[in-house]
């Protein structure tokens, strides 16, 4: 049997606050091969602190701790700086929610994706310029040339979403942490770049963490699910079973959603329970 890509159990990731000590995330445990995993739920759930917990990128302030942190078998609670430097971007990447923050706003698009590829390789900068080309072209830039110049407030949202990724990709890891990706994407782009990183995740038999609120989104695109509620997964299923999820948050979600063939009045509210974050 095929050991996982990542392990977790019992991750827990805290902070000290003026009123005390705050665990925004709870005893967070699953394993993921080389699929495509989507963590639901709504902000402030510790989908996003999930993500960058297996790159280690926390605050420094966090407290974090866990049974077991694991990537391809190695220990990331107990890794040195250079390990997970060397893990970053090379075997982990992540691609942010908005490129206009998560690019440089003074290197051309083409600087900065053969940046993260003559980091990790030595490649030299013609080597770095070819495959940076070749990049572009993957994830479906029309005149990657041009592109490659361009800086990127010279690029739409779309096209700048499509440059993370190649971003991303171009280290060829083997996991990549897409964190809200499309939210920020009319609903046409986001289908193109959802294509795109199937193709490329399929085609190169990678691991992928999806990261989103869109319940609908994640469980047309993904092959399972966790759902997540103040700090915990409360819920884990098959992306073609979330319609018979059962757990109440759950379900509260999927009656929250507007349907286009049902005629309704008020969409119901959730209704919560105290209990959820710490059952």
């Amino acid at each position: 049997m095929t050991p996982p890509l990542v392990e977790v159990r019992d991750l827990r990731i805290a902070f000290a606050t003026p009123t005390g000590r705050f665990e925004a995330v709870r005893g967070v445990s699953f394993t993921l091969g080389r699929e495509k995993l989507g963590i639901v739920g709504e902000s402030g759930s510790g989908k996003s602190l999930t993500g960058r917990a297996l790159m280690r990128l926390l605050h420094p302030a966090a407290q974090l701790s866990a049974e077991k942190l694991a990537f391809d078998g190695q220990d990331l609670l107990t890794a040195p700086p250079a390990a997970l430097r060397a893990l970053r971007g090379r075997r982990i990447s992540l691609v942010l929610q908005d490129p206009k923050y998560a690019l440089n706003p003074v290197m051309t698009v083409g600087q900065q994706i053969a940046e993260a590829y003559r980091t990790h390789t030595g490649a030299s900068a013609r080597e770095a310029k070819t495959r940076t080309l070749a990049m572009l072209e993957a994830v479906r830039i029309r005149n990657p040339l041009r592109v490659h110049d361009l800086y990127p407030h010279e690029v739409s949202g779309g096209m700048g979403q499509r440059i993370m990724i190649a971003m991303m990709l171009i280290g060829e890891p083997d996991l990549l942490i897409a964190d809200e990706p499309t939210s920020a994407l009319d609903v046409t782009v986001q289908m193109q770049v959802l294509a795109i990183l199937d193709d490329l995740v399929t085609r190169r038999g990678m691991g992928l963490i999806f990261i989103s609120h869109d319940l609908n989104l994640v469980a047309s695109f993904c092959d399972r699910i966790l759902v997540m509620y103040a700090g915990r997964v409360v819920e884990e299923c098959r992306a073609a079973e979330l319609h018979a999820a059962t757990h109440p948050y759950t379900r509260g979600l999927l009656a929250s959603l507007p349907r286009i063939e049902e005629a309704r009045g008020d969409l119901p509210v959730l209704a919560r329970d105290p209990a959820w974050p710490t059952a």
